[in-house]
């Protein structure tokens, strides 16, 4: 089935040379997978910056972590030499070191920020000089990554990756304005990723979909779950599956951006990944008194990588989005490229509804 969805002529729409670095023996790897919303007329992006340390001996690798000090949590950097460290390291994957004996991740090779960028017309941003939000304490010293934003009642609630040697967890965090920041905790502890909150009570109560990471049996599926208060969770249920199938989504599928609400049922825009690691973007849609009740579902993906930026980068054949908005019925994609650039594709309501079946 051909689906009409365009990428805007003017992608990439914010590349690592835009960002200005936090740090002079800093570089930007990635500016990708940004929170999407609007404010005050503008759009909002809370961009996920991905910073590594310059090196001059490609020989060795120096990676910057958070490190616990008497006065406070500071940066650090951690040295790997490829040719002393090859029997207890493995260094094959440019995004992270990994421990051969145990079998696990050792460090990262970046430390991921958010910062905010701001447009009038939802193309031409202006991205700021420094952090809006900065990893802070033992949960985040790998860094934070892939925000949602969600806007309930007049109050935006930020949920995101936190990231440290105890795993992944989906922290919280609120703010009115976009200045200030009030951190909210730990909502769901690891492992755990890839968060969407609704933004309204659906029978009185928060839903969230979110993706657990089992380790030795299950597969990488999205789970629902509901709140009173966007703290404490529970109702757990399985949502969607990976497909048995030799398919584009046999691999994984995780929550995409937070859902939209429409006439006839809410729209989601979800990733997947097959077991080669291409990512692409498909849809699901809801029963609007209902988050748990499936109505329809793409069969193909709405987005592949196809283009340079999406192909080629810093993991390359990737689109993975965690940010829409929707205006005049188009709904505006934002999404990240091979986990480097920034891009946008548009595909409308109508669209939407023909490939879901509703």
């Amino acid at each position: 089935m051909k689906i009409d969805i365009k990428r805007h002529v003017d992608n990439p729409l914010i590349t690592p040379k835009d960002i200005k670095p936090t740090r002079k023996e800093f570089k930007v790897d990635g500016v990708f997978n940004a929170g999407a919303t609007k404010y005050k007329g503008e759009t909002i992006l809370l961009l996920r910056i991905a910073e590594s340390v310059i090196s001059t001996n490609e020989d060795q690798i120096a990676v910057p972590v958070l490190e616990k000090k008497d006065h406070g949590y500071e940066i650090t950097i951690k040295h790997y030499d490829k040719v002393k460290d090859n029997e207890e390291f493995g260094f094959s994957d440019t995004r992270k070191v990994y421990l051969k004996k145990k079998e696990r991740v050792a460090n990262l090779t970046s430390l991921s920020h958010f910062r905010i960028a701001r447009s009038s017309d939802g193309v031409n941003f202006i991205v700021e000089d420094n952090p809006s939000i900065f990893p802070e304490g033992k949960y985040e010293t790998w860094g934070i990554e892939d925000p949602r934003i969600t806007l309930i009642d007049d109050e935006y609630y930020i949920n995101y990756s936190a990231v440290s040697e105890l795993g992944v967890a989906i922290s919280l965090i609120k703010t009115k304005d976009f200045k200030t920041f009030e951190r909210m905790g730990i909502i769901f502890p690891p492992e755990n990723k890839d968060a969407a909150i609704f933004p309204e009570k659906i029978n009185g109560q928060y839903y969230v979909y979110h993706r657990p990471v089992p380790k030795d049996i299950g597969d990488l599926n999205i789970w629902v779950s509901s709140s009173k208060d966007l703290i404490n969770w529970g109702d757990h249920e399985h949502l969607m599956s990976v497909s048995s199938k030799d398919s584009w989504e046999n691999g994984r599928i995780g929550g995409g951006a937070p859902s939209f609400k429409t006439d006839k049922g809410w729209i989601h825009i979800y990733h997947a990944a097959d077991k080669h690691s291409q990512y692409c973007l498909g849809a699901f849609i809801t029963k609007l008194d209902n988050p748990t009740d499936i109505i329809g579902k793409t069969d193909e993906p709405i987005l592949i990588p196809s283009e340079d930026y999406e192909k080629e980068g810093f993991f390359g054949n990737v689109v993975f989005t965690c940010g829409t908005v929707l205006e005049d019925g188009i709904v505006k994609i934002y999404y990240g490229a091979s986990d480097e650039v920034m891009a946008l594709a548009e595909i409308s309501v109508e669209e939407l509804y023909r490939v879901l079946g509703v």
